[in-house]
């Protein structure tokens, strides 16, 4: 085990840790804020995985490490790029959810008050 996935499998855990509290006292940034340390987290551990998957390589065959050592430093790089865009996605949607909700609960209030008072003639 190395210090990446070491620290990415702690910021994966604080992460769920942070998303339970934030469950539990409903509020919207702590459960935002513990769902981005789960993703970056778990991109961390990935990619210490795939550095500890290149270093197995590199001491069992070090002709095939020139080759596969570098594809795979490359597709786990790609992954921690994808996983932080996840993350940022995620974060910025969050961000926009009050003005949606507010928009969503005005249009059911019309909706209601339509249904309850009627056309008016």
């Amino acid at each position: 085990m190395n210090k990446d996935e070491f620290q990415g499998g702690a910021r994966y855990v604080g992460g769920k840790v942070e998303k339970t509290i934030g469950d539990t006292v409903s509020s919207r940034d702590w459960q935002v804020d513990g769902v981005v340390d789960q993703v970056a987290g778990g991109a961390q551990n990935l990619y210490g995985r795939a550095k500890s998957a290149v270093a197995d390589v590199v001491d069992g065959a070090p002709e095939l490490a020139d080759k596969l050592g570098s594809d795979v430093r490359e597709a786990a790089d790609r992954a921690g790029r994808l996983a932080r865009q996840g993350a940022r996605t995620v974060q910025e949607s969050a961000e926009d959810a009050p003005l949606l909700w507010a928009l969503g609960a005005a249009a059911i209030g019309y909706g209601l008050a339509w249904l309850v008072h009627g056309q008016r003639d």
